[in-house]
C-alpha cells in the first residue's frame, strides 16, 4: 500500500487527536454532552435578584428563586459557579419541597432550611439526573451550591443561614 506524505501527515495527526477527544469526552460532566441548550425565554443568570448570605464565616452570593418560574428553572443550563455562589430557592408555605437535577449541568450539593433559618438536611446531587432529593422536616428555603461546597465549609444540618428574606408564609 502507497501512502503519499501528505495522507500519512494527515492520517498521523488525525490518529492522535482521536486520545485527545476521547479524554476530553471522558472527563466532561455527563450533563455536558446530554443537557439541553438554554431554551429561548430562559432567565439568564445575571437576571436573577441576588442576595449575600452568611453561614457561620461563610458568605454567600446567591440569586433567588423566589417565583414558580424562577424556582422552575433553578440552576438549569448553566455550565458554571463561582466559588461561593449558589441559588436560594424561596417558597410561600412550610412544606416538604423536593429538587431534582434534570437539564442541570453542575453537580450540586443542597441544603433544605427551615423558616427559622436552620438548615434541616443537606444532600448532595448528581448532574442530570431525575432522583428525588427531599428533606426529612418542613421548610420555606433551600440553597443550592456547588457539590461538596457544605462539607468543605463545614457546614451541617444545625447551622443558622443569615440574610435570608422575609416570607409570608400562606396559612
Amino acid at each position: 500500500m502507497r501512502f503519499s506524505v501528505r495522507s500519512l501527515l494527515a492520517r498521523c495527526a488525525f490518529a492522535l487527536t482521536l486520545p485527545i477527544a476521547a479524554l476530553t469526552l471522558a472527563a466532561a460532566p455527563t450533563g455536558y454532552l446530554h443537557a439541553q441548550a438554554m431554551p429561548a425565554g430562559a432567565k439568564k443568570p445575571a437576571e436573577f435578584p441576588r442576595t449575600k448570605l452568611t453561614v457561620g464565616t461563610a458568605t454567600i452570593n446567591a440569586a433567588v428563586a423566589a417565583n414558580e418560574a424562577d424556582r422552575e428553572q433553578g440552576l438549569m443550563y448553566r455550565k458554571h459557579l463561582a466559588p461561593n455562589e449558589g441559588m436560594l430557592f424561596v417558597f410561600g408555605e412550610n412544606a416538604l419541597h423536593c429538587f431534582w437535577m434534570k437539564n442541570t449541568l453542575i453537580p450540586l450539593s443542597i441544603a433544605f432550611i427551615n423558616a427559622q433559618g436552620v438548615i434541616t438536611d443537606i444532600a448532595e446531587m448528581q448532574a442530570e439526573t431525575t432522583n428525588n432529593h427531599c428533606p426529612t422536616q418542613y421548610g420555606t428555603y433551600a440553597l443550592e451550591m456547588r457539590r461538596g461546597w457544605f462539607a468543605a465549609k463545614r457546614i451541617q444540618p444545625g447551622a443558622q443561614v443569615r440574610g435570608l428574606p422575609q416570607v409570608q408564609l400562606m396559612q
